[in-house]
């Protein structure tokens, strides 16, 4: 895909891996539009973003709004559109995390916790698809997590958040085959971004030793291994040898089921047509 005039869609954008793609992007000549809750943090943002432009005519708008208020969100997405027309790729890089020990950790953390990770990127999707569908083209990127391959001690409410966006996508998959619309699901490692800062003030220690050995990673290596995988179309983006050996061994049988699969879906559709 070449980026330049594209629309780029990215909630969560105004800081992390969200604000790093947008930023490089920008460099390739796209236009953005960020989705995120703090204005404060958006108008940062979007100086950053716009100093990162090759083109005078390139635009980023910003966008206030919280991704688990579908109502909200949505009306953020039809703004957009209507600014910059439909999106060509959407960037799901909401996100929040609080970790724990099960016990101590409030029920109304896990419900927020599922609302913004997994109905936050459900939200948008929704929203955004059927734009995709009307033009047959455009592409999704989903950011999950490493803890959304392996259940990490102390992450009870991130985890099953960041494995229901694998279930996501991997359902999701085989029903945009063929459609002109890509799809990708991001599994970063540990990356220096603000929300890592404000996890570690509340991990359980067994959990910074768990997660001490792991490389970390910085935003902008991670923001060049989602564009990348954008233009090669890749399913799965898993930054890095650690990343990338936890999603082929943990998935050693997508593959075949994946062909098993796509092989029942085309004769369903032979059949109905």
């Amino acid at each position: 895909m070449d980026f330049n005039q594209r629309h780029v869609m990215i909630t969560g954008g105004s800081s992390g891996i969200g604000k790093a793609t947008a930023c490089l992007l920008a460099n390739q000549g796209a236009n953005l539009s960020l989705i995120a809750r703090t204005p404060s943090q958006l108008d940062v943002a979007v100086q950053e973003i716009t100093a990162a432009q090759v083109q005078s005519d390139q635009q980023v708008i910003a966008l206030t709004a919280d991704v688990a208020d579908q109502e909200a969100l949505t009306q953020s997405i039809q703004t957009a559109t209507t600014q910059l027309g439909p999106p060509d790729v959407l960037i799901t890089a909401a996100g929040m995390a609080r970790p724990g020990y099960f016990q101590e950790i409030p029920l109304d953390v896990f419900e927020q916790t599922m609302a913004v990770n997994y109905f936050g990127t459900l939200y948008a999707i929704k929203a955004v698809l059927p734009l995709m569908e009307e033009r047959q083209q455009g592409h999704i990127v989903l950011i999950s997590s490493g803890a959304g391959l392996v259940g990490l001690f102390g992450y009870t409410p991130y985890s099953p958040s960041k494995f229901a966006l694998r279930g996501l996508a991997e359902s999701l998959r085989g029903e945009l085959k063929g459609t002109g619309i890509g799809l990708s699901i991001v599994y970063p490692p540990d990356t220096d971004t603000p929300q890592l800062e404000a996890e570690n003030k509340t991990k359980p220690p067994e959990t910074k030793n768990i997660t001490a050995s792991a490389e970390m990673w910085q935003p902008e290596a991670v923001a060049q291994e989602i564009v990348k995988g954008i233009k090669h179309q890749q399913f799965v983006v898993a930054p890095g040898l650690e990343m990338g050996l936890l999603a082929k061994l943990h998935s050693v049988l997508a593959p075949g089921l994946n062909w098993y699969f796509d092989r029942i879906v085309t004769k369903t559709r032979s059949q109905s047509s």
